[in-house]
């Protein structure tokens, strides 16, 4: 399935944590913030994702599934980080099992800081996404 601008799916990995950003993750299907509006799908499985939301920190156990859940998503794939623990490691980042953030395992294209982040914040992250995938067709 390759990147459509209109109608991109969107799944959810939470490597681990407090499940703070995970919960934020998914107000954004809730009325109030209903990113069906802009066309995104929250979809179970990342095989059939365009964009994969990943929170919590990375710690070892964590790594290798999420470069698993990478590698098993269309080409065309974009990943957000979403909280401080997947950006930086957060509060974990001294710990013994922590890998300081996400991208020392796979490519990130955008960054949503915070502890948790609010859900405005994720929505105008995907669209940011968004945009950037229409400029790249337009190219």
């Amino acid at each position: 399935m390759s990147m459509i601008k209109k109608s991109p799916w969107v799944s959810i990995f939470n490597a681990s944590g407090c499940k703070g950003c995970g919960l934020e993750c998914i107000t954004l299907i809730t009325p109030k913030y209903d990113i069906e509006r802009f066309g995104c799908l929250l979809r179970p499985s990342a095989r059939h994702a365009d964009i994969l939301l990943v929170t919590g920190v990375m710690n070892n156990q964590a790594k290798e599934r999420l470069k698993r859940v990478y590698s098993q998503m269309a080409p065309n794939k974009k990943v957000i980080a979403v909280g401080a623990c997947a950006i930086s490691g957060g509060i974990f980042k001294d710990a013994y099992n922590s890998n300081q953030g996400i991208t020392k395992a796979i490519p990130v294209d955008m960054f949503v800081p915070g502890c948790p982040p609010r859900p405005e914040a994720i929505i105008h992250a995907l669209l940011k996404v968004l945009g950037d995938i229409d400029k790249t067709k337009k190219n």
